[in-house]
């Protein structure tokens, strides 16, 4: 293994495909415990999709606990609070297969082991760790996390709840109102962001559920998708918290909120996975069955185009979040090495590759919206009815776009924190760049390049996107230096673009591993997947470096980047996609199922 990767650095740095993780990679324990975790979910989850549908909140209580009881919400838990004490990667295949049924139980066990469970794993000290962590790992408490405020959503710091330490120094009386909580219903701990006085930042509290002390709940949200997922307002009223339930430092409160949704992007992308997958294996099944002018619907080319593409959006999705994931565990591991605490590594684990916690976000969450919305449109008229899966699936998958950090938010975060770390010296953008400029004044070389090795063209127009990505972004950041954050149409261009990149080369790198593994004959519909994601790739980054070179750029300075645009967009050798298509339908369509 080479050294390890940074955050960001896959822009600049190539990788090499044996240096990456892949789901082919998974361990036999890793593939018992998927294996455990899918069983669960066929017996208890799948068989009462309508009851979930149907608001039943005590059912989703009980799954949890059951949850609870097979070790599946102490996956990431440390061993001597009670956890399984898993590695990173494990943590992702959980999130991964348990939330492919219904999104209200995925997000009841995402709040509960994530933003519920780990701020005090993360940040608490070890006496509010012994106290509070082997209770929710075991499933015997529940936890929740009250961010949002009725004026404060994306900018979470501005929140209005107030913490008042008592005259003898023993407590805090915290007072406010918190919105769209998940949990709610049957939490017993609150993880709870307040103000002390006139604090610049909030601070984190836990605190109990006790319903005598201060606390009071709305009613039941009643929510497009994820019915059976408690959602409330939590009213605090002078709620009474000891001094030594503060969690971390005075002031630390908004450091933890974003540290805690880093880590829930990147485990939101891993719970969109499943649902794409039983989707397109309903949506296989259907079409397999769905017999129209006397012939199967699935032999029809419009319908077999769009299982392809369906499954070419999971499969990149996948080979985006592990790979993300193991960079994250080897920078944990590494950081463990060094004599840091289990916290501190994490912690500084998961910050590093922020970026890509960020871009996994936005692609997967739409990857799943546009596969619900695909399996609806397969299944015609009946798509549209409650008595199928497909329509509460597109439902579901409607909210993964809002929480966690919004997509838009997420999209100006991936470059903002890219243009920070290049200004901190932690990734070398700008001699890449200029590189890029010099390389734009020169005169391009007419040369037949070399392409007889697999994915030899592929892995040169990834590197071309990205060259066009520093083209464009150097270019910005140049004009308008500290001010760029003010021009959020282009910062969304320039993201488009990086999550392009991302998605694309782990797409390649993973299906390069597999085929020097199985040999390329053997990994066929893979190569066509991974050659299909890099041909849409390319167009969007076209589009959007168009969009973003308009935006800020005129006259001769316009004309040459546009010119840089068309050449780093330009295939020697254009793929024949409809023929891709068809190589990955057919295997979808002769099994019934997603078969990868």
């Amino acid at each position: 293994m080479s050294e390890l990767a940074r955050g960001g650095q896959f822009l600049v740095k190539e990788t090499k495909s044996e240096d990456i993780f892949t789901p082919e990679d998974f361990s036999e324990e890793q593939i018992m415990m998927r294996d455990t975790v899918k069983e669960f979910v066929d017996r208890e989850i799948w068989p009462n999709k309508d009851r979930f549908e149907k608001k039943d909140y005590a059912l989703t209580e009980e799954s949890m606990r059951k949850a609870g009881e097979l070790g599946f919400l102490g996956v990431a838990v440390p061993e001597e609070y009670g956890g399984l004490g898993m590695g990173f990667v494990s943590t992702m295949l959980v999130c991964d297969y348990i939330s492919g049924a219904t999104g209200s139980f995925s997000t009841a066990f995402g709040a509960h082991t994530g933003i519920g469970t780990m701020p005090i794993t993360l940040y608490g000290t070890e006496e509010q760790k012994l106290k509070y962590v082997p209770k929710l790992a075991s499933g015997e408490w529940f936890g929740a996390y009250c961010l949002t405020e009725p004026g404060a959503g994306s900018d979470a710091n501005s929140g209005k709840t107030k913490a008042v330490l008592s005259e003898d120094g023993t407590h805090y009386k915290i007072t406010g109102q918190k919105m769209w909580i998940s949990n709610a219903g049957f939490c017993s701990v609150f993880i709870v962001f307040a103000r002390i006085e006139d604090d610049k930042n909030i601070t984190g509290f836990i605190v109990e559920n006790d319903p005598s002390n201060g606390i009071s709940l709305g009613e039941e949200e009643h929510k497009l998708g994820i019915r059976a997922s408690s959602t409330r307002q939590v009213f605090f009223n002078e709620t009474k918290v000891p001094v030594e339930n503060m969690l971390s430092e005075r002031g630390n409160g908004f450091k933890i909120a974003m540290n805690a949704l880093n880590v829930g992007r990147i485990k939101l992308a891993a719970a969109c996975l499943d649902a794409q997958r039983r989707t397109i294996s309903g949506a296989a099944k259907y079409a397999n069955e769905r017999i129209q002018f006397n012939t199967p619907i699935a032999s029809f080319g419009a319908i077999r185009s769009k299982l392809a593409e369906m499954a070419t959006s999971v499969y990149a999705g996948e080979s985006a979040s592990y790979r993300a994931a193991k960079n994250i565990q080897d920078r944990i591991e590494a950081r463990v090495a060094n004599g840091e605490s289990h916290q501190d590594a994490e912690l500084k684990g998961v910050e590093e590759f922020a970026i890509e916690c960020s871009i996994l976000k936005v692609a997967v969450s739409e990857d799943v919206q546009n596969c619900t919305d695909e399996g609806i449109q397969i299944f015609g008229g009946m798509g549209f009815s409650e008595d199928t899966p497909m329509e509460s699936a597109w439902r579901d998958a409607r909210i993964a776009r809002i929480y966690e950090g919004t997509n838009e938010i997420n999209r100006m975060l991936s470059v903002g924190m890219l243009v920070k770390k290049a200004m901190k010296g932690h990734v070398d953008l700008l001699g890449p760049a200029m590189k890029v400029a010099e390389e734009l004044m020169g005169i391009p070389s007419f040369d037949t390049p070399d392409y007889s090795e697999l994915f030899a063209e592929e892995k040169e127009m990834i590197a071309k996107l990205k060259k066009a990505f520093l083209m464009v972004a150097g270019s910005a950041v140049q004009k308008y230096g500290p001010a760029l954050d003010e021009h959020q149409q282009l910062l969304m261009a320039a993201s488009d673009i990086l999550i392009e990149i991302y998605m694309a080369e782990s797409v390649i790198l993973r299906t390069e591993k597999l085929a020097k593994k199985q040999g390329a004959d053997n990994v066929k519909e893979q190569i066509a997947m991974a050659q299909l994601y890099l041909y849409k790739a390319v167009d969007i980054v076209n589009i959007k470096g168009k969009e973003g070179i308009a935006s800020f750029s005129e006259g001769d300075e316009q004309r040459m980047m546009m010119m840089g645009l068309k050449r780093y967009t330009k295939y020697n050798n254009m793929p024949n996609v409809v023929a891709l298509r068809e190589t990955i339908a057919a295997k979808i369509v002769s099994e019934g199922a997603y078969p990868y």
